[in-house]
């Protein structure tokens, strides 16, 4: 690989950019390396890529290895994508019972909400836990598209900050804990605030899998089901 890529390549994985590499496996000048960036993908640049459609899987299940093109030639794909992270706001039961859980999955799991009585390292454990108002820490956690963000405190002074700032951030899953009744009040304020309709349809509200979930621990169960079905099958990942 030449500098240039090299430098590009590391440029993009060290600020949580997927990138691949793709090194065709025939001489010539169409066999040159080069790099393929997440935002290549996102603003459609694959559908005349001969590996377009391997290259757009391949962002999404982060796995390196030969495939054919469309036009029979072959390349082998050096994947990038960023760790996974879920951050959860609000330190009540279900985040309790999510953290384990998503930490066993390979998500790096942060936890906020401002209610010290809550947010202990006690209840915790594990995770980053951060006491402090979710618009006071937001730029230190730097929600991006490989980050999954789930509202679960009821509460509009919590939750209406960082659900904004996940849907602004094109975080590639964005879900609310609350009724129907109390998701459509969450829609006018999101509105008022700026955010379109485009954008709050793609939080998921009620939240979590339809599995007749009753208690904290099944909840979280729910919301998991759905984190790891917008990583892995793509969701709504355009900016």
């Amino acid at each position: 690989m030449d500098l240039e890529l090299l430098s590009r390549f590391n440029a993009a994985r060290s600020g949580r950019r997927a990138v691949v590499l793709v090194t065709p496996l025939e001489a010539g000048a169409a066999g040159r390396q080069r790099i393929v960036t997440q935002a290549d993908d996102l603003i459609d640049n694959l559908a005349s890529d001969p590996f377009g459609t391997e290259i757009s899987a391949r962002l999404l299940s982060g796995k390196s290895g030969i495939v054919e093109g469309a036009d029979g030639s072959r390349a082998f794909l050096t994947v990038s994508v960023p760790p996974p992270r879920l951050v959860l706001i609000g330190a009540v039961h279900i985040a309790q019972a999510l953290l384990p859980m998503a930490g066993i999955a390979g998500f790096d799991v942060t936890v906020i909400d401002p209610r010290t009585a809550f947010a202990t390292p006690e209840r915790f454990a594990g995770g980053r836990l951060l006491a402090e108002w979710p618009e006071d820490v937001l730029a230190d956690v730097a929600l991006d598209p490989y980050t999954a963000v789930a509202a679960l405190t009821h509460d509009p002074k919590i939750d209406d900050v960082p659900l904004k700032a996940a849907l602004e951030a094109n975080c590639f899953y964005v879900g609310a804990l609350g009724s129907r009744k109390t998701h459509g009040a969450r829609r006018t304020r999101l509105l008022e605030a700026g955010v379109t309709d485009a954008a709050f349809a793609r939080i998921d509200a009620p939240i979590g899998a339809d599995i007749g979930a009753a208690s904290p621990a099944e909840i979280a169960v729910a919301v998991l089901a759905n984190v790891i079905a917008a990583l892995r099958k793509g969701g709504e990942r355009r900016p």
